[in-house]
Parts: C-alpha cells; structure tokens; sequence
C-alpha cells in the first residue's frame, strides 16, 4: 500500500534522512520510533507531499506519488497540534475535507455524526473548539482525519501532552478506530509503551537508512 524506496532529503547542507526505505500492507498500522531529529516527522511529511525528497521514491498503492501535490494523494494526516479551525465549531471542524471534496451537505452530516459517535463524543457537532478539553480536541482531529475516509493515515506523535490516564485511555481508542476503520497507517512516536499497544508492526528509523525494509 505504502512504498517509500531509498528516500533522501537533506536541509541546508544536512542530511536527515538517507536512502530510507520503508513498506506497508494494506490495513497495516505501523509505529515509527527514534531520537528527536531523527527524522520521523520528515519522513512523513514526504510521504504526505508536504516535504520534496532529494531522491528517491514514494508510491501509494502501486502508483508514484513522488511528485503529485498533497491534496491528490488521498493522504489523511493527524498532527501533534490537532491544528484544529478555531472559528469554526466541531461539525465543520470535521466536516471540512468533505466540503472540500464536493461530498453533499446530508452526507456531510452523517458522516460527522457518525465519526463523532466514533470517537466517543455524540452530539458535540455545535460545540466550539475552543472549549474542548485536550482529549477532546484529539479525538474530533482524528475524527476531522479518519472521517473523508483517506487511503493512507499518518500520525505525528498525535498523543502528546495529554495527562497519563488520557492518554492510556486514547491508546485504546486509538488502536480500536484504526484497525476498524481498516486504515493504513505511519504512527510517530516516542513512547514504546505506545508504539506497542497501538500498532501492528514497529520499526526504528535507523534500521530503514541505507535501503533496508
């Protein structure tokens, strides 16, 4: 589903990723550990289009994307952030990449309601982001993410900053949402803990330099 081969990318004269090279199937949830710097969060924004390789190759689904814009690679991405519209209320919040993609306003409806069912939060569609509290401002970003239903979902240590107990509690939820909804799926992350409960396979960055799977 996804193949990143030998993928170099370097800023201002230092390299952060070398030949990386990285696979996963179809529905495969995939934790990504190593040290700060090491270039996970790079190493996603490739594959999501946001970040140009030197060299190297991205492909989704057995077609080359290395060059085709973001907004084509049906490519869904959760940040540390949540990067949430705080104008805007929880519904449109999540229903925004559907609007986007020209989806009717019924469906939009349903959709959210139902992802919002999803994520353990019905009837929060008029709520203003601004008063969510921080597990819940995770849970509609996942929700704003999983709900237009992308190919590929990758996750950029989307649990930070949440007090233990939540963030146990997200784990779970985690885990559950994305092996339902049958996603593919790149998880940074810098906690083993999590890493183990949340993915199928887990990789260290530094075992995929230099070409190696």
């Amino acid at each position: 589903m996804i193949e990143v081969d030998r993928v170099s990318v370097s800023f201002d004269g230092v390299q952060v990723l070398d030949e990386v090279s990285l696979t996963a199937d179809r529905s495969e949830v995939i934790a990504m550990l190593g040290r700060s710097g090491s270039g996970k969060s790079t190493l996603l924004r490739v594959i999501a289009g946001i970040v140009p390789p030197d060299s190297g190759r991205v492909l989704i689904d057995g077609a080359d994307v290395t060059r085709v814009p973001t907004h084509r690679r049906g490519v869904g991405m959760v940040f540390q952030d949540n990067q949430l519209f705080p104008h805007r209320d929880v519904a449109t919040n999540v229903a925004f990449g559907l609007k986007m993609a020209g989806i009717a306003p019924a469906e939009q409806r349903a959709r959210t309601a139902d992802w919002l069912e999803r994520v353990g939060l019905p009837g929060f569609e008029r709520r203003r982001v601004t008063e969510l509290s921080g597990g819940e401002a995770k849970r509609i970003a996942l929700a704003r993410t999983l709900v237009t239903e992308p190919s590929v979902v990758l996750l950029d240590e989307p649990l930070t900053g949440l007090d233990r107990e939540l963030h146990d509690e997200l784990v779970v939820d985690l885990h559950r949402l994305l092996h339902e909804s049958e996603t593919t799926a790149i998880l940074v992350t810098h906690d083993v803990d999590e890493a183990d409960a949340i993915a199928d396979r887990v990789v260290s960055i530094d075992e995929l330099t230099g070409g190696q799977r």
